[in-house]
Parts: structure tokens; sequence; C-alpha cells
């Protein structure tokens, strides 16, 4: 079975990274995955009930974790809303402000909450002023009485601002596990012991107000998460029998009438049955403008209704609603981690030993060559020590491709994980359906041609009767077309050409250039027609059109602008009605007539010829070639075989969302980047420096967690794309 608990209070991104490690490596324990931003646990296991030995793998690397399953952290959550709201004199006005308020207060630890919290701040601030204290009196009085006051405020000082971090440095220290806190811990009590107690007391200081801050930052950018996820109401408004009660949107069955009421969210797919409103559909599908719906209109779920009420028919039940659907893409996302990602793990493993090992040989190896004190290496290896902590990296890796995920969510992409991410951003071959993607994939009726003295009409009224069982769209659009169908008999379907019917004796045939043998009037060679033959003697054709895209032409050259070597056409439809879209677009190549397997063998062409391609489909037949490229794109929440073999889906349905989500990739991916090239560049400087002898304690808090607090924030920036 597959299991989803919830890591609540687990805040440590290099032990979060050590508990997934663990669970992996535990026998019966199969695609584990957890996410820092969301605190996720997700696995496969045959056991029953695991979360008590996952409960136990988390208390041996991280004190203070709460395994929970979802509805447990709910339930958790909304006490402490409910007590934020009232104890804290919340003045949240609507439910639906109310809810974005949820877990507004679960900013760090857990004695960041309630009179914990409250502790903990008046520590740290009378721990600022005790060390300054001594640092002013340090630089300003001489004497044995003098020494030992500064020792005293020193002592204080340190204590009030990091009890709790020793605490928890002398546990990790018992279980052989290395990490800030121990490192943080040893370099206090070594400067203490070596005299430098101002400075064990100021880089205490800095570490915790570095700590406060990395909580809060961290905090808001899972607050932001969240708030992505928070477009499917839980509840409904049932009515039956003229009475209005609300239920658990899940208990409600397809074809129930529910109430929208003004400014609620929708909270199941249905059709309006009574009433006309203004919805904004931006969370589903990111576009602004505001769809106008009225009876009869399609409402999905996730949509925010407007100033009037609506009542609804549900075509849906809630786990098949499209919010539903949307945050179910979104949340398995955080199962399918990047390259980078997996990479920064392995590297964190192997990286925290070797410099523990290099503090311990610039403490002890110079000295012994006699250059220089004991005292004057071991502090600076303490510099060494605490500036090494992966943290920054650990933390702002994952945040970033979940940050980059959740974005794509709010402009209407859809990402399925960091690695689809990774190849949208280098994809530089685009490959597209023509039919639905590139086109509207409406079809209608362009044009008519009469031979034989028929008239227009009668083509039309007489292949209209052809079609009249066909389920085919041409055969709808020339059902639409037609004023009516002629009345025929002996209806049939001929496999691979079309339809025949018998009218007043004689044989029609309704189909394609199969009924001449490929022979056409000179007038129709390039034309997309229907022909319609009377005992074999073409009667008429019916010119069939199927439109561009308006925003297609746009998107190619945008793509084209973001460095898009190849731009493909691949189609299953005759070489004529692709060279009529082709000629619309600028600089694609076309491959017509294709099978699904023609067009895996072009995909795979392009790959062998070192390109990253993206295929962008939307029909049942698009799902091999949709699985086959390095990322395939779904167009909507048409086809569910195509949706579920794409790795992006583009919710709106328009591929203007496509350069968007290219753009959003690579500024996710250079977020990354510039991350840890700039954690590991500060680290290695003052690591260099502290081994020169030209750093302070300070600087190695600053490059610990002044740089995490810094990747911290410049990744939340991802949140707020627009």
């Amino acid at each position: 079975m597959q299991y989803t608990l919830i890591l609540d209070d687990l805040n440590c991104a290099h032990c979060a990274s050590k508990i997934e490690s663990k669970i992996a490596q535990t026998e019966g324990y199969r695609s584990v995955s957890f996410n820092f931003a969301t605190k996720k646990l997700r696995f496969e296991t045959d056991r029953q009930n695991p979360k008590d030995e996952i409960q136990a793998i988390c208390d041996s690397i991280e004190d203070g974790v709460h395994v929970l399953d979802e509805h447990e952290h709910a339930h958790r959550h909304e006490h402490h809303d409910h007590q934020s709201c009232h104890g804290d004199h919340c003045d949240c006005q609507e439910h639906e402000h109310a809810h974005e308020h949820k877990h507004a207060h679960n900013h760090g630890h857990d004695h960041e909450h309630g009179e914990g919290g409250t502790l903990k701040k008046v520590l740290l601030a009378a721990s600022v002023v005790l060390g300054v204290a001594a640092l002013v009196l340090h630089l300003t009085a001489a004497g044995e009485a003098a020494h030992w006051t500064v020792f005293g405020l020193s002592l204080a000082a340190t204590l009030c601002a990091g009890y709790d971090v020793f605490l928890k440095g002398f546990k990790n220290a018992f279980k052989l596990r290395i990490e800030e806190t121990v490192l943080i811990t040893i370099a206090v009590i070594a400067a203490f012991c070596i005299g430098e107690t101002v400075e064990a007391a100021m880089v205490t200081i800095l570490f915790s107000i570095g700590e406060f801050i990395e909580d809060l930052a961290v905090g808001r950018s899972r607050r932001d998460i969240e708030k992505l996820s928070r477009i499917r109401p839980d509840t409904a408004n049932l009515l039956e029998n003229g009475q209005e009660r609300e239920v658990p949107a899940e208990s409600v069955a397809i074809g129930s009438v529910i109430v929208i009421k003004p400014h609620e969210r929708v909270p199941l797919d249905g059709v309006v049955t009574e009433g006309s409103a203004e919805l904004d559909v931006s969370a589903l599908t990111g576009e602004s403008l505001p769809q106008h719906v009225t009876k009869g209109s399609k409402v999905l779920s996730g949509s925010m209704n407007g100033d009037a009420p609506l009542t609804v028919q549900t075509t849906a039940a809630f786990g098949d609603s499209t919010a539903t659907r949307i945050l179910r893409l979104v949340e398995d996302a955080a199962a399918q981690k990047g390259q980078r990602e997996k990479l920064i793990t392995r590297f964190a493993n192997v990286y925290t030993p070797v410099v523990v090992l290099l503090s311990v040989l610039i403490a002890a190896v110079p000295p012994l060559c006699g250059l220089g004190s004991f005292s004057e290496w071991l502090m600076r290896a303490l510099v060494v020590l605490v500036a090494s902590c992966p943290c920054a990296i650990v933390i702002s890796v994952p945040l970033a491709y979940y940050s980059g995920i959740g974005a794509g969510s709010r402009i209407g992409v859809l990402i399925k994980g960091g690695r689809y991410l990774e190849a949208l951003a280098k994809a530089d071959a685009f490959a597209f359906d023509k039919t639905g993607t590139l086109t509207t994939g409406k079809i209608t009726v362009s044009g008519v041609h009469a031979y034989g003295g028929y008239t227009e009409q009668d083509v039309l009224s007489l292949a209209a009767g052809c079609e009249k069982y066909s389920a085919h769209p041409i055969a709808q659009a020339i059902r639409a077309q037609s004023r009516s169908a002629a009345t025929l008999t002996d209806y049939k379907e001929i496999a691979g050409t079309g339809t025949s019917a018998v009218y007043n004796g004689k044989t029609l045939c309704c189909g394609g250039s199969k009924l001449l043998n490929g022979t056409l009037p000179r007038e129709l060679e390039d034309k997309n027609t229907v022909l319609l033959t009377c005992d074999g003697t073409l009667i008429g054709a019916i010119e069939i059109s199927d439109s561009l895209r308006a925003e297609a032409p746009g998107v190619l050259r945008q793509l084209k602008e973001l460095g898009a070597k190849r731009l493909l056409m691949l189609t299953g439809d005759a070489a004529a009605n692709a060279a009529a879209v082709q000629r619309q677009l600028d600089g694609i190549e076309t491959h017509a007539a294709l099978l699904p397997q023609d067009k895996l063998q072009i995909i795979g062409d392009c790959q062998q010829g070192g390109s990253t391609v993206c295929f962008a489909g939307d029909g049942i037949n698009d799902a091999p070639v949709l699985s086959k490229s390095d990322c395939g794109i779904a167009m909507g929440f048409g086809s569910e075989a195509a949706i579920e073999a794409a790795d992006v889906v583009l919710s709106s349905g328009d591929l203007t969302a496509l350069p968007k989500a290219v753009r959003l990739a690579r500024k996710t991916i250079n977020t990354i980047r510039a991350n840890i090239i700039f954690a590991l560049v500060v680290k290695a400087a003052v690591i260099v420096l502290a081994m020169c002898g030209m750093a302070q304690m300070w600087m190695s808090v600053l490059a610990d967690t002044g740089v995490c607090v810094a990747c911290v924030l410049y990744t939340a920036r991802l949140l707020r794309t627009k």
C-alpha cells in the first residue's frame, strides 16, 4: 500500500534527508520520498500501520518530530487555528480568509508556539543585552573583577540564547550524529575553555538570531506553498427538498444539486441549473479574466464565485473533480525529485564527515609541526567547523523545486516533478500534435462543391443523411451545417473509408479520397474534403477546416527566442491538411500521415541527435509519444490517457502557458544553481580565511545561518512569479 504521513515539527533539512535515507534503507519500504516544503513523507510498504516504526526512526535521528497521518495533522492545526483566532483576537472576517490563515502560527520549532515561543523571544532579547554589556566591559575595563564580571555576563548570555541548542547538541553528540547543533556546541565550549568568552557569547547570540530568522523565512515559504493548495473547499451546500445543509464535499453524489454562495469556491465539477455569475478561474488556469457562466454552463471545482449565487448539478465525484485532480498532480510531483536534489542529498551525507575530519586535522597537525599554539589552531578549526554546515543548500534546493512547481500551478502549468522541471528548462526541441494542439480541434464546414446537377444544399442534406449515425467529429460538423438531413435507408460503415446508405434505390457513399481511388478534380487536390458519391459518381465535396489556434504563431516565435533549435509538427492527418497549417506557422518542420509508432521514431531520432525534446499533445493516441519524450505536455484536462502519460499539464488548454513554463523552469534551475554556488563560495572563503587566521567565529555563523536565510529568501521569490 502507498502511505502519506506528515512529519510535523521537523525543521532541520539535513535531519530530514537522513530520515528519508534511513527509511529507504529499512527493509520493506519502497519508493520513499520526503518533501521538506510540505513535510509530507510518501512510501510504499506491505506492513500494516507502519506509523509507529516511522516514529521510532524519526526519534532516533531528530527529537520532537510528530508522525501524523493527514487527518491527525489537519485536526491538530485546526485546534491551533481555533486557539489563535480566539486567543489572539484574529480579525478574519470571511471564511475564505480564515482558511487562508491556516498554519500561520507554524513558522518554526515547537518552542515557538504560545508561551514557549514568548519565553524564547524574551530570553533571546535578554541575551542580546547581556552580550552587549559583556562586550562593552571587555573593551573598556581591566582587572580581575572585570574579568569575572565579563565571564559571568558572557555565560549568562550564552545560556539564555542557546540553552535549547546545547541540549539538542549534547543529545545528537551521544547519538554520534554530527550536525549544526553539535558543531556550535563544540565551538562554544572550546571558546570558553581557551578564554574567548565574549566571542562564545556573541557566536551563540548570532546563531540563535539566525536560526530564528531562518525559521521565519522557511515558515513563510511553507505557508506560501500551502496557500497554493487551498483551491478545494472540503464542504458543500447540498440542496435537498428546498432545504440547504452543509455537508462534507466527498459525501456528495454525482447528480446532486448544490448551492454556490457569493465569494465561495466551487467544491465539485458541475453544470449551472440556475443563476448567472462571474467566476474567477485563475487558480486553475492562470487566466486573470473572469469567466461568465449561466444556465447550462460547466463550472469547475476550485473556481471562485463572484457576487451572485449559483445552483449547480454535480457531474463528478469529489475525488474526480478538477481541483482534486490538480492537487493530486501537484502533490505527486514531490515524489519525483530532480537530479540536483538527489545529488545534494548524497553530497550532504559525504560533505559533513569530510569537513569534521578537516577541522580535526586543522586543530591537531599545525601545532604538532610547530606552526603555532594549539589554542590558536583550535579556534581556526572551530570557525571551519561552524561554517561548514550544509543546511543552506539542503534546505534551499528542495524548497526551490517545490516553489517552482507550486508557482507553475498558479499560472495553469502542472509540473509532475523536479526532473521534468529540469527537462523543461533545458529543452531545445519542441514537437506538437496538430489537431487540438496547434489547431482548435473544432472542425467546421468551410465550403461545398456540387456536381451533376445537384445543389450545395442537396449535397449537405444527403451527406448529413449518410453521416446520421456517425460519432466522428467531421460527421458532427456536417450535420451541424446542414439545415435538414435526407431520409435514407440501409446505413453502413465502410471500414477505413466512410459511410454508405441507399437513396431512391441508389447507393450513396460519404468519405475520403478512397471513394474515387485517390483521383480528385483539380480544384479539390490541395483541400481537406469529404466526398459524396452516387453509384460511384462524384456528386459533391464538402471542405472541412480546423482553424489554427490564435496564439500558436506567437508561442512558436517565443520558443525560438528562448533558444529552441527545432520546432516540429507531428500529425496523423493528411499531408495536404498539414501543409495548410504549416503555411500559417513560420519555420516549423512538418511530418504528416504518421502512425503513433512513426511519431515515436521521430522523437527518438531527435533525442539521439542530442536534443532534449518536449512533445505537446491532447489525444489518446499521443500517450506513447508523451511518455517517450523528455518532457510530455498534455493540453488541458481532455484525454485521461494523455494526462496520465504527460509530465506537464497545461490546465488552461492554452499554448501561451508553454513559454511561461519554460521561463519558470529556467528561473527555478537558475535559482538552485545560484544558491549552490553562493553557499559553497561563501563557505569556502570563510574556511580558507579561517585556515589563514583571518576569520572570526562570527563570520562562520554568518556563513551558516546567514547564508541559509539568504538562500531561502532568494528561493521564496519563485512563489511570487507573475
